[in-house]
């Protein structure tokens, strides 16, 4: 089984008023350059034997995910000193998908140039939307125009694998607003889409500006007609869902992504990196100073771990999926009967119209799919 290596870059060009993610704002290229040692200083430890864990250091990966943050912020030499460690360390497959999240405005024809060289070959663009009241809303940093120009830039550098980021259900926002969002978006033809139905985080600017009555709180029941919307409009234009936020062209799905609901091993470096390494899973710190400051002192800037339900995390992680569970091969794996084990719940579920049995297979059905949280949290 191959891995998969995330590499998160916490750099962005300002803070979106919705993010609860590890991110800092880019001040100044001396931090940047620091922070770039210091992944390929975790990446270069991690490389050294580990006699007391195979499965700490795996040979081989076929996808690796830059993530944030704004990787594109990174300049080409920046990532060619990461990708060189991993390389290094790793017996990277040749055909591995190599993808960089991208946002508007922060990427010329010279530096996409530079990322094709050095293997990137898929883009994860953040457009979210293509109105400019709703980018000012959510603090974006670039409007609908720059991610037009920054679409074209990556189909100019070569790029024939890109997805879209979308959101939806963002306060103020109607459905003929989605509607326009989602054909623009559709006209452009990417080969992915990722749509994800707007969460309020309490520790955000917009949780506080719903909080103080400047913002309308987010319409959970039109949240789900724009959902709805959005199956109808993308299976129209030959999208096939896969996963219950994420829709690809045939052959488009995201390999890197999939690792995690399929439970493969996926190491992550850089603050606030998770890995999962079959057993286990582990985290660094989420503060970029701290983070940096521990890799420069010790090596290490682990602070979380702990041993994962492997029956549980399968069965919710696998419903994400519109494949659903093999229960059959579950029970071969892990030596438990599903269904059995969750006898009531799941008759409970099924009742509500949320879950569907049959073929040995459990999946959702799309109701179950809108409310997804209800399902889940009879694993977790």
């Amino acid at each position: 089984m191959s891995a998969g290596v995330y590499l998160h870059i916490p750099f962005c060009k300002s803070r979106c008023s919705y993010c609860d993610f590890a991110t800092d704002v880019y001040r100044s290229s001396d931090a940047v350059e620091r922070y770039v040692r210091s992944i390929c200083a975790e990446l270069d430890r991690f490389h050294k034997p580990n006699p007391k864990s195979e499965i700490r250091n795996p040979k081989s990966v076929d996808t690796i995910y830059f993530g944030g943050g704004t990787p594109s912020l990174l300049s080409p030499m920046q990532v060619e000193q990461i990708l060189s460690v991993v390389r290094d360390g790793f017996d990277v497959a040749l055909a591995s998908e190599v993808t960089m999240e991208m946002n508007p405005a922060t990427v010329t024809p010279e530096s996409l140039a530079g990322y094709r060289l050095l293997g990137v070959n898929r883009a994860s663009f953040g457009v979210q939307t293509f109105d400019d009241r709703a980018l000012k809303l959510l603090a974006r940093g670039h409007d609908a125009n720059d991610a037009r120009v920054t679409f074209r830039l990556l189909r100019d550098a070569g790029f024939d694998n890109i997805s879209f980021d979308l959101i939806a259900g963002l306060p103020g926002q109607t459905l003929d607003e989605w509607k326009r969002n989602l054909d623009e978006a559709i006209a452009m033809e990417p080969e992915h889409v990722s749509l994800y139905l707007l969460e309020v985080h309490e520790s955000t600017p917009l949780a506080e500006q719903i909080r103080s009555g400047r913002r309308p709180m987010p319409d959970e029941q039109l949240a789900a007609e724009m959902y709805e919307l959005m199956l109808e409009r993308l299976f129209a234009a030959d999208y096939e869902q896969y996963e219950i936020s994420n829709f690809a062209k045939p052959g488009f799905e995201s390999r890197h992504n999939t690792k995690y609901w399929r439970m493969d091993p996926v190491f992550g470096f850089g603050v606030s990196a998770h890995s999962f390494d079959g057993r286990e899973r582990y985290a660094n710190e989420r503060d970029t100073a701290k983070y940096v400051e521990q890799i420069e002192t010790s090596g290490s800037a682990e602070n979380f771990r702990e041993q994962v339900d492997l029956v549980s995390e399968t069965a919710f992680l696998g419903l994400r999926m519109t494949s659903g569970i093999d229960v059959v091969d579950l029970e071969k794996r892990f030596g438990v009967d599903l269904i059995e084990r969750y006898c009531a719940e799941l008759d409970e579920l099924s009742t509500a119209g949320l879950v569907l049995s049959e073929e040995n297979h459990l999946r959702l059905t799309p109701k179950g799919m809108l409310y997804s949280n209800e399902v889940f949290r009879v694993f977790v």
